[in-house]
């Protein structure tokens, strides 16, 4: 329209002004903060990651909630490497706090990064060295007709920390666990012995479930990280289940934060899951699994090395799938607005 050649606002210079890129993976989104942040103090990613915890989180709660974001809006802050060899450092966030590790972030992260040349790599299978809150992970971009096509990384060490676990939860009975570490610590539940389907319509059913189990967990058995005390604690529950497609094994879906539902595969929680197969014989090192997300999109999830980890049998897991821009943002906080730093409603 004509008129709107007219509009020339522009926020006024005592407002903080945040630039993004929106991406998702798998149909998780991310919003990436890419220009204006103040300065994150630490030395290590968990360090910065506490830092903005305790000075900057109204940014979190600004762009995660709403009007900016939704209950279900998840994010990465980009920082500075930590390691002398790193390119990149990042740290993860969602409605609820912080996470440890996130895979579909990574997947877009690696894209964002190798494909606009924030930092410059060559050859068709360029490689992203990344600080995040759980350790070195190494992202690979696959270029095709000059864009990253798919990524793939290699996650931190990944293990079963229990196994064949029961507890009582209110209005679901008995339930049956394990949990197993992915970057981040999840509960595995067969979704078949609550007889709950993994599929959209089954999403209040399934938040309501998996925050439960969460719940009941958390106050009756102690997680512990066997390094970071950070680390230590329960992020989700996975509801795992049989898929229909040939050439998928499995669905999967992660209740996580408050009540968050991924949208994907969530790729720290099949890396969890991976570990928990290769614990009970099922898949073995150089196998590769395809896994779906209750909108039917996938990862694949594939044992690249056998190691140890503290006093655990880890494997180290490489996940791939495929990433996509939907657009850039430029968000801006007014000190006069009353619900500047956000609101929730579920």
């Amino acid at each position: 329209m004509k008129m709107l050649q007219n509009l020339h606002w522009k926020p006024p210079s005592d407002w903080l002004t945040l630039k993004t890129i929106e991406m998702h993976t798998a149909g998780e989104p991310l919003r990436i903060i890419v220009n204006g942040l103040p300065e994150i103090k630490g030395g290590t990613i968990l360090e910065k990651r506490r830092y903005f915890m305790e000075n900057l989180d109204f940014i979190r709660t600004g762009t995660m909630w709403e009007p900016r974001g939704h209950a279900d809006m998840y994010g990465a802050v980009i920082t500075e490497p930590v390691t002398a060899d790193g390119n990149i450092g990042v740290f993860f966030m969602h409605n609820e706090g912080y996470s440890t590790m996130c895979g579909h972030a990574i997947i877009a992260l690696t894209k964002l990064v190798l494909e606009t040349g924030i930092i410059k790599k060559s050859g068709k299978e360029p490689e992203l060295l990344i600080d995040g809150p759980a350790g070195r992970v190494v992202g690979k971009g696959f270029v095709k007709s000059g864009i990253i096509d798919k990524v793939a990384f290699l996650n931190v060490p990944s293990f079963v920390l229990m196994e064949n676990k029961e507890i009582f939860v209110e209005d679901l009975g008995i339930i049956r666990f394990d949990i197993a570490y992915g970057g981040a610590f999840y509960a595995l539940v067969e979704a078949d012995r609550l007889k709950l389907s993994l599929h959209t319509e089954e999403a209040s059913s399934l938040i309501s479930a998996g925050r439960k189990i969460k719940s009941a967990i958390i106050k009756d058995f102690h997680i512990d990280h066997p390094f970071e005390t950070d680390l230590g604690f329960l992020y989700g529950t996975i509801f795992t289940g049989k898929s229909n497609k040939p050439g998928i094994h499995s669905r999967n879906v992660c209740i996580f934060a408050d009540g968050e539902l991924d949208r994907s595969p969530t790729g720290s929680g099949i890396s969890a899951r991976a570990a928990l197969h290769y614990h009970k014989g099922d898949l073995m090192p150089g196998e590769s699994i395809t896994i779906e997300s209750i909108i039917g999109t996938t990862m694949d999830v594939k044992i690249q090395a056998v190691t140890k980890y503290g006093p655990y049998q880890a494997i180290i897991p490489e996940v791939s799938g495929v990433a996509y821009f939907t657009g850039s943002s430029i968000f801006t906080f007014d000190p006069d607005d009353p619900l500047n730093q956000g609101f929730l409603i579920h």
